[in-house]
């Protein structure tokens, strides 16, 4: 049997060695928000003293413009950017910031609203990689070198509509499958065989937020919360069946921060005054537990730690109680930013390029570290901290600071 160079490429990725595996750090962030989608990194040691201008500057890459944050796995970096209405994945080096590939195709930068570039952040998953353009580009590719494996088009494939802002979920791979949002009314949460493509099961209604999904347990099964334009649904897993639903409305439709989940118990949290809520999740029911305005989540969530919430209200920073809502401390240091929090400590990145580490404590803001590491405006995409790096973004910028406690 002869196969063409695109069944040649998908047949070598599928059966190369894993390299992202072969090489595995201790503290790699292959996807959005990291392991566990929780904002939380498991590593310790790094520097928490820098000096003035912050920690040694190891390298800076051009990404092109773009929201899109950074994965790592194996030694690799992978993100997400646009030159000239062509979109690029890239994968780099994560030691010197070299190039290994760059996966193009034509995709219109241009936003309404003066926000160009990707916003998703691809999902690494062994060999394969996982990402959506502005547009609706699906794209599955090899983490080796970047050879197309399997594509889809959302609005084409699905019948979804583009959001005003463009899609900005990260897919999410849960088991065999790759779970996304289509923006489709009939169809609107997909999963998808994430070796082939081929859709297992799509339903639903409402349009795309700017969310991603994740999978948590519920009643010794899995489950998927989606935080769509229409609010928060929970579905299982292996079969796509709605399980439940909450209603939350937000202006423009803009619910984009990621489902906080702990337990039993989901938090969510959304801009434009709409607030947050924590409720209260079954196999078949949902309820709020309390709601308030104490903590809107423009685009970027909270991180939940030692039964309290941090996160930006808009513009503040903010702790607030899990159980109560009740606020624990504020501080406008940072602006509209964005954190993850590793050892205790919030690494938070402001929305004008300054990088900081605080402690992670209810008592109040304590500020550890903090230094101007970028310039320009609406820095949003997320720092990443893996394997003794901080890796931050700003417009076409990306760079790498050495926190690495030698």
């Amino acid at each position: 049997m002869t196969l063409s160079r695109r069944q040649f490429a998908a047949a070598l990725a599928l059966s190369a060695p894993a390299l992202a595996h072969a090489q595995a750090e201790p503290f790699d962030w292959p996807q959005w928000r990291g392991p566990k989608r929780n904002g939380i990194s498991e590593e310790k040691g790094f520097l928490v003293q820098w000096p003035k201008e912050g920690p040694r500057r190891l390298w800076i890459a051009k990404v092109g413009v773009g929201y899109s944050s950074v994965s790592v796995a194996g030694g690799r970096l992978y993100t997400m950017g646009n030159v000239s209405d062509v979109d690029h994945v890239m994968c780099l080096d994560t030691a010197s910031g070299k190039l290994v590939w760059d996966y193009k195709y034509p995709c219109t930068a241009a936003d309404p609203n003066g926000y160009p570039g990707p916003r998703c952040t691809p999902t690494v998953d062994g060999n394969l990689v996982f990402t959506v353009s502005r547009n609706g580009h699906l794209l599955c590719l090899s983490a080796a070198n970047g050879a197309l494996v399997w594509s889809k088009r959302l609005v084409d494939d699905f019948g979804g509509f583009i959001p005003q802002w463009g899609f900005s979920g990260s897919p999410l791979v849960e088991g065999e499958l790759l779970i996304l949002e289509t923006g489709s009314n009939g169809r609107s949460v997909a999963a998808l065989d994430k070796k082939t493509g081929r859709v297992v099961w799509a339903n639903g209604i409402y349009a795309a937020g700017y969310a991603s999904p994740v999978a948590f347990d519920l009643a010794r099964d899995r489950a998927v919360a989606v935080f769509s334009a229409g609010g928060l649904t929970g579905r299982a897993v292996s079969n796509g069946r709605v399980l439940w639903h909450y209603n939350w409305r937000t202006s423009y439709d803009v619910n984009a921060a990621t489902p906080v989940v702990f337990e039993d118990k989901i938090f969510i949290s959304s801009g434009y005054g709409a607030g947050c809520a924590l409720l209260q999740v079954s196999a078949n029911a949902v309820r709020p537990v309390w709601s308030s305005k104490n903590m809107r989540n423009h685009f970027n969530a909270c991180v939940l730690w030692q039964g309290h919430l941090y996160g930006f209200d808009e513009n503040q920073l903010r702790c607030l109680d899990l159980i109560t809502g009740g606020v624990k401390w504020s501080t406008p240091a940072y602006g509209k930013g964005s954190l993850m929090i590793a050892d205790g400590r919030l690494l938070l990145y402001g929305e004008r390029g300054r990088l900081g580490l605080a402690e992670a404590s209810p008592a109040g803001f304590r500020e550890l570290a903090a230094a101007q590491v970028l310039g320009g405006n609406s820095t949003w995409a997320p720092p990443v901290l893996s394997n003794g790096r901080i890796y931050c973004r700003s417009g076409t910028d990306l760079i790498c600071l050495d926190v690495a406690d030698k």
